[in-house]
């Protein structure tokens, strides 16, 4: 635990957003290499990857770290918590690999807020052929099961025609008038949409200057609906608002996606109920639906892995004081007490899954 603490603290007090976690992998890497694992960063061709390994079993198994922060708002999700989880995770599993016939891999993945790192890696050869895949997040309550929605994530880019806005107002096209159109849009196409869906974004480039008419906006938006079917659809009737705000304003648009959609999640029900029995006996039992509960929701590139690998994402419960994951609130309780025993327990129930799995069912398991 000292070691395991040592690294969820660093993590924390040295933020890195996706794809530029360059400290991040190498402490990851660091701490399992002291463990005796054979690790390195750069795996799959990605510089803030992370792949090590012990064991030489015939039964593979991928605990799966994060690590990127969120711009602004630091380790506000707790993947400081999931990293020093999957050491954990690893380093119990490690001393009974021989016993257990098991080959133990574990996956740092980069750039899980938006950036798609799993779904890249998986591109790469990353997570084939295991036997299971599984990872646990921090939140404000215990849910074992993940019921991610799918997301597309998007740059919307509109370009106009600079112009003074107080002499020459008429010779200009505003490209800031085209991303309101498109809100407005967007705000009543709501009305149609589906419970299960979600539609949210923001500008992050709005113009320069209140007497100059914005030649140039820009936004980030991301669309969630159930599954990947369902998010198909979505994201047409989404991007039909958008080029409503090029036609009324006359701006130009040009969409790009920052990485390919993530998937709704396909928790493997056999391992969930072990894992579930275990959680339940170190105290943490899976509280109800709604409220805190509601993390269970939130869209995760490992349900892509869920797509081709039996996998669990649980989500295990920080005392975050009323504060949710994505608020500086929740970064604020990913260290401390409360933030330990997380990692503690879940690295725990996540180990004791994997030896109720692969010992005592090890003649069943397919």
């Amino acid at each position: 635990m000292p070691a395991l603490v040592d690294l969820a603290q660093r993590l924390h007090a040295h933020p890195e957003v996706g794809w530029a976690e360059h400290r991040a992998s190498e402490w990851v890497a660091t701490a399992l290499a002291d463990a005796g694992f054979s690790a390195s960063t750069g795996a799959f061709g990605l510089p803030t990857a992370v792949l090590a390994t012990t064991g030489t079993g015939s039964r593979r198994v991928g605990i799966v770290a994060e690590y990127d922060a969120l711009p602004g708002l630091g380790h506000a999700c707790g993947h400081n918590l999931i990293s020093a989880t999957a050491v954990g995770t690893a380093r119990a599993l490690a001393a009974v690999a021989d016993d257990l016939d098991l080959t133990v891999e574990v996956y740092g993945t980069p750039a899980e807020e938006g950036g798609g790192g799993k779904i890249e890696m998986l591109e790469r050869g990353a997570f084939a052929g295991l036997d299971l895949a599984l990872m646990a997040h921090p939140a404000p309550a215990d849910v074992a099961r993940a019921e991610s929605f799918a997301v597309a994530h998007s740059h919307v880019e509109y370009r106009g025609k600079s112009a003074h806005a107080g002499a020459y107002p008429d010779q200009g096209v505003n490209a800031n008038d085209a991303f309101v159109v498109a809100q407005v849009a967007i705000g009543l196409l709501r009305q149609q949409l589906t419970a299960g869906t979600r539609v949210h974004g923001i500008v992050t480039n709005g113009g320069q200057a209140p007497n100059a008419i914005p030649d140039r906006t820009e936004g980030r938006w991301y669309v969630r609906a159930e599954t990947l079917a369902d998010l198909e659809v979505l994201e047409e009737r989404v991007n039909r608002c958008f080029e409503a705000g090029a036609l009324a304003s006359g701006a130009s648009l040009t969409i790009t996606p920052e990485s390919k959609p993530y998937s709704e999640f396909r928790t493997d029900e056999a391992v969930l109920a072990v894992y579930e029995a275990n959680a339940t006996a170190l105290g943490r039992p899976s509280v109800g639906g709604g409220g805190a509960a509601r993390m269970n929701r939130a869209s995760t590139d490992m349900a892509n892995v869920s797509q081709v690998v039996r996998a669990i994402h649980p989500y295990v419960r920080v005392d975050s004081r009323g504060a949710a994951n994505h608020e500086p609130g929740f970064a604020a309780a990913c260290v401390g007490a409360s933030a330990d025993a997380m990692v503690h327990d879940a690295a725990t129930a996540l180990a004791w899954t994997v030896v109720d799995l692969f010992g005592s069912q090890q003649d069943t398991w397919p």
